[in-house]
This record gives structure tokens, C-alpha cells and sequence, in this order.
């Protein structure tokens, strides 16, 4: 799996989890929500450290907790 596609899934188990929406995330985590849409639609391809951190702390959760995840077991070697 690609850390996108890893990255993508996770907010959304996460969501489904809080009950969220993703613009609803979005604006707690104070961006802009077509920032998270580019995550999605493959505008995005390498969102950065700051906007993972940024959500995370909206979720109140470590950057740890967020990255314990299956999703991230076994991901392709590189960045695409």
C-alpha cells in the first residue's frame, strides 16, 4: 500500500470512529478544507508532518497513536 492511500484511510477510520464528516475535521483541525480534499483526490500526493500533526491534535491523540494502525504496516518501499 502507498502512505497515501495509508494516510487517506486512516482519517477516515478516524472519522467514522468520531462520527465526523471530513470538512467537519477539517475545521476543527483549522485547515482549509479543500487541504484535506487534495489528500483524497491525489492533488496531494505527500501531505505534510504539520497537517497530520494538526489533526491529530483536533482528534486530541498522539502523532504515535495516529500512525499505530495496520494501515501502515507493510507500505511500498518510496513515495508515489
Amino acid at each position: 500500500m502507498q502512505l497515501r492511500d495509508s494516510l487517506n484511510r486512516r482519517i477516515i477510520e478516524l472519522c467514522d470512529e468520531k462520527g465526523l464528516s471530513i470538512n467537519k475535521l477539517a475545521n476543527m483541525s483549522a485547515i482549509p478544507p479543500t487541504t484535506v480534499y487534495s489528500m483524497f483526490d491525489g492533488k496531494c500526493t505527500n501531505p505534510s508532518f504539520k497537517t497530520i500533526k494538526m489533526i491529530c491534535d483536533s482528534l486530541d491523540m498522539d502523532i504515535k497513536d495516529f500512525f499505530d494502525s495496520e494501515f501502515f504496516v507493510n507500505l511500498e518501499k518510496g513515495f508515489k
